[in-house]
């Protein structure tokens, strides 16, 4: 199984969370400067022509990516504080080439960088597209502990990939 990991705005895929996701399958995390270009789906399925990805995970900036790169390949995202409302200049739809794909995200209810309230807002309107999985945490902040992304990460193989598990 090949895994799409998309990094958030000035960080990267730490090596604990790789030998994580590298349980579920080859992992590819390409290193993405957002400051060249927010929206990136075309630039890095153009760099993976000949993969196929069965998963795509991301996280803040990364997870906003995802979210329209799963909606783009038809695959399934978990997303870790995606900031979808953030950038409204983005037209979702003409990214949308196959179908809309199941999704997972954890929110942080005490995220100061991604506001939960609106990420709930744009969420509504895609209720009724695809399956989706929405969990909060209360305590967490934007940064995804190692724990909690294995949680995550098990969860949502658990349900929308079971056969891995």
């Amino acid at each position: 199984m090949n895994l799409l990991y998309l990094h958030g705005l000035n960080s990267k895929l730490s090596s604990k969370k790789r030998i994580i996701l590298e349980n579920y399958g080859q992992v590819f995390a390409p290193d993405i400067d957002y400051f060249k270009k927010y929206i990136q789906p075309e630039i890095i399925l153009n760099a993976y022509k000949t993969t196929e990805f069965e998963v795509v995970i991301g996280s803040s900036m990364g997870a906003l990516n995802a979210y329209i790169t799963s909606e783009t390949i038809g695959r399934p995202a978990l997303l870790f504080n995606p900031p979808l409302s953030r950038y409204k200049e983005v037209t979702f739809t003409t990214y949308f080439k196959k179908r809309a794909a199941p999704k997972q995200l954890l929110l942080g209810a005490k995220d100061e960088v991604v506001n939960p309230m609106d990420t709930f807002t744009f969420l509504a309107d895609q209720l009724k597209k695809a399956p989706l999985r929405l969990n909060v945490a209360p305590q967490l902040e934007h940064r995804i502990p190692v724990p909690v992304f294995k949680a995550q990460l098990h969860e949502f193989f658990e349900q929308f990939l079971p056969e891995i598990n």
